[in-house]
């Protein structure tokens, strides 16, 4: 499930990439008021952007609710991970380290003197 979500996830991601390549600018429309040729479009007068915007509208919807669903997934996936690393079962009975050494001693070595 998770594969698909994340083969969909990068189309739309490349969909949305193209339809805003796709729109014009800003500044495209200041232009066209003086006669630009923005009525000889393929589109016609209005142009592309109706459908081009709502296009990238509805991509980037889905974008974000995609992107909502994985993070809670991977939050959530998290939760029941932490749960289980919690639980050591047979490890849990393995008495800890004795407290018999002191601290601030170290081990002696065998074969080494201490004075030379």
């Amino acid at each position: 499930m998770l594969l698909i979500l994340n083969v969909i996830f990068v189309l739309v991601a490349i969909a949305m990439i193209a339809l805003i390549l796709m729109q014009r600018g800003a500044g495209a429309q200041a232009g066209s008021g003086f006669g630009g040729g923005a009525s000889a479009t393929v589109f016609g007068a209005r142009g592309s952007s109706s459908f081009l915007t709502k296009a990238t509208k509805w991509l980037a919807v889905a974008f974000f609710l995609i992107t909502f669903y994985m993070a809670w997934e991977a939050t959530h996936g998290a939760r029941l991970a932490d749960v289980a690393a919690n639980d050591l079962g047979v490890m849990a009975e393995v008495p800890a380290a004795s407290q018999g050494a002191p601290s601030g001693s170290a081990p002696a070595t065998p074969g080494l003197s201490a004075t030379p």
